[in-house]
């Protein structure tokens, strides 16, 4: 997809970090925008900012991701008030799911996994039909992470919802050429980005909630944290983020990496795998 002057492109998490980027991206192309997430303040002020601009229609809906019927709401919305759309970025993520791999709660992996992939998968099952029925020039991005093709960097919750979209999205990129449609397919895996993904807990709902505090985070866990929330206050712009994104969908590319210093982690991580050695623990960059 090259041409995006005139058409549709529907975002969810745009309120914040990385969506709000690529709404603002999708506008300065001449797209007309559908901005989703669940975070009805921060949602309408963002649509606000960006309609003070001056640019084509904003069209805010507020929709919680994990949900198939909201995914399914957010489309007939997005029609009927455009009539098509051309670009979905399944964009909205979460981190949180603390614990470890055995001490993460039934509630943690719930919300981690409905936000981060079941949101990704409802969000093809939904559109993906949509955009054959047009048959027009289309694309989807999947928003996963470089943690999605590392091994034991993150917490598991939010590892392991990375790794899906990336495996998920390599299956659909297939089943689009299978079937000759018109429609190509990313996954945007961004390293350190300057985002509030640490304040994810804002919007978890009280469904999902623990009903026991969160034990207090050893004085290891807690450094390992304050660390990570010192690398992404030093991260890159979500805006430059938007600018590779765009250059990815018109160069047609599967995999959009944003960060080049995690190569070589990737490639010792399948050297590993290819030859049966057991990982190191990863040195994430900037993390020393």
């Amino acid at each position: 997809m090259k041409e995006f002057k005139g058409k549709v492109a529907v975002v969810t998490g745009a309120a914040s970090g990385i969506g709000f980027a690529l709404a603002e991206k999708c506008l300065a192309e001449g797209m007309h925008v559908v901005m989703a997430d669940i975070e009805q303040a921060a949602l309408e002020a963002a649509a606000e900012k960006l309609s003070a601009a001056g640019n084509n229609t904003i069209l805010p809906v507020k929709t919680d991701v994990s949900i198939a019927a909201e995914i399914e709401k957010l489309k007939d919305k997005t029609i009927e008030e455009f009539g098509a759309v051309h670009l979905l970025f399944n964009n909205a993520g979460v981190g949180g799911g603390g614990g470890n791999s055995w001490t993460a709660t039934q509630k943690d992996w719930d919300w981690v996994l409905g936000v981060n992939l079941w949101s990704i998968i409802y969000g093809v099952q939904t559109f993906v039909p949509q955009m054959i029925a047009q048959d027009t020039e289309c694309h989807v991005v999947n928003t996963a992470s470089v943690a999605g093709l590392l091994g034991g960097s993150t917490n598991a919750c939010y590892s392991v919802t990375k790794h899906g979209v990336v495996a998920f999205t390599e299956n659909f990129f297939a089943d689009l050429r299978t079937e000759g449609t018109k429609i190509g397919t990313s996954v945007l895996c961004p390293g350190f980005v300057n985002t509030n993904i640490f304040d994810s807990g804002r919007n978890r709902p009280d469904r999902l909630a623990n009903q026991t505090p969160d034990a207090t985070p050893t004085a290891e866990t807690q450094a390992r944290i304050d660390m990570f929330k010192k690398i992404l206050e030093n991260g890159v712009q979500p805006s430059q983020i938007a600018d590779i994104v765009f250059e990815g969908i018109r160069n047609d590319q599967l995999y959009i990496l944003t960060h080049d210093q995690f190569g070589p982690l990737i490639e010792q991580r399948a050297h590993n795998i290819v030859n049966g050695i057991n990982p190191a623990e990863v040195i994430l960059p900037g993390s020393q």
